[in-house]
């Protein structure tokens, strides 16, 4: 008797363990956007003191919640959410760009000292090829990039964007990813969407004249995707040698290619896509492991008729060649039409990521979403789904 009670107690601490183990391998993440102060700080003028007590407020919320982890835009033009000696201070946290906020503070230090306190990780958000957000609104500080050096920049609808067939400005970027990562203690360099911008129709992007004298034969199509795959790659390669603690990850749009485009593709059949209009090719950086994870951006219903969620989120769990994939859930959706009326939209999109082994965790876009409990989406995550607060 008591060798089979003995035996039970081992079988349970084991059992107890491997949850433990599972449990751990959940992300719970949630992207905080500075861009137009979306998520934080409330207002481009807001106090320092308004600015700390508003970011903790922040922080404790999503703690309530069980999340484990914020994705904060910490780089969202050309500028900085932090004290650089490449880019001024941004416009979104003091009101006028280049201006140092007074009284004097490090935001970036701050986040993260305050982030880990919580046992939480502290993902730094970079849009790595948007320099100037609005051509027409925005007031650039003297010593911006677009203005020492305009020759690395192509303006394409309101805003202007760094070329990414320029191997100077590819360079400058790798530097900016190489500054944060040696100077903060930060959990990962996250990168979103935003690599060649989406199609403006009826313009191309007047990429043609660095086209000409690097194409060396290649189809431009081509050329521009080894663009993109040459800066991942450098990021890559400089994260790993500054910060080794440090992971990169990539939270592309949720299409790769329609299965009409290619054999590997998703049965979807989005307008746009990663491979052919954004010249992201995510899995060729999953595959030679250049980035630690991914965070496909999954904002769609269940039942989508062009892009159904159950049905990427199996292609993602499928083409995730090992890395952490984190699905990325609309919250911000919340009701905007009929299906994400449907308080059980998100308890759904939740049990589906779980129900698939390769799938490790999720993010939420986006912060402010959550403080109106939409839903009670809140609720279904502190008492229910997120109960247990993993860190």
């Amino acid at each position: 008797m008591k060798y089979f009670l003995a035996l039970a107690c081992i079988v349970f601490i084991n059992s107890t363990k491997a949850q433990k183990t599972i449990q751990k391998k959940e992300f719970r993440g949630v992207w905080v956007a500075t861009v137009d102060n979306i998520d934080w700080p409330p207002t481009a003028t807001a106090s320092v003191e308004i600015q700390k007590s508003s970011f903790i407020q922040l922080l404790n919320m999503h703690q309530r919640n069980g999340i484990n982890a914020v994705i904060v835009q910490v780089r969202p033009a050309a500028d900085a959410f932090y004290p650089s000696a490449y880019e001024p201070w941004s416009q979104w946290l003091t009101g006028t760009q280049g201006q140092a906020p007074s009284p004097y503070y490090d935001p970036l230090a701050f986040m993260i000292a305050e982030t880990h306190k919580r046992g939480m990780e502290f993902h730094a958000w970079l849009n790595p090829y948007r320099a100037v957000f609005s051509i027409k609104k925005t007031m650039l500080a003297p010593n911006h990039i677009t203005l020492t050096h305009p020759s690395w920049f192509l303006a394409y609808g309101d805003k202007k964007y760094f070329d990414p067939g320029n191997k100077a400005a590819q360079k400058f970027v790798t530097n900016i990813v190489k500054d944060i990562a040696t100077r903060y203690n930060i959990d990962a360099i996250h990168m979103d969407d935003y690599f060649y911008p989406y199609r403006i129709t009826g313009k191309e992007f007047p990429d043609y004249k660095t086209f000409k004298i690097y194409a060396n034969g290649m189809s431009k199509d081509t050329w521009r995707r080894s663009n993109t795959d040459s800066i991942i790659l450098s990021i890559s390669k400089v994260i790993k040698q500054v910060n080794k603690k440090c992971r990169f990850g990539i939270s592309p749009f949720g299409v790769w290619r329609n299965a009409t485009q290619d054999t590997m593709g998703s049965n979807t059949k989005a307008g746009q896509t990663n491979y052919d209009d954004l010249y992201a090719d995510i899995l060729l950086w999953l595959r030679k492991g250049w980035i630690d994870y991914v965070a496909p951006q999954l904002y769609w219903e269940i039942g989508h008729p062009l892009a159904d969620f159950n049905t990427l989120a199996d292609w993602w769990a499928k083409n995730s060649y090992g890395k952490d994939c984190y699905i990325g859930i609309g919250f911000y959706r919340a009701g905007s039409n009929k299906a994400w009326k449907d308080k059980t939209q998100l308890p759904q999109q939740i049990q589906k990521i779980r129900s698939l082994p390769a799938l490790t965790g999720m993010a939420f876009y986006n912060s402010r979403s959550f403080e109106k409990n939409p839903n009670g989406w809140n609720d279904t995550l502190r008492l229910n789904y997120f109960k247990n607060n993993i860190k």
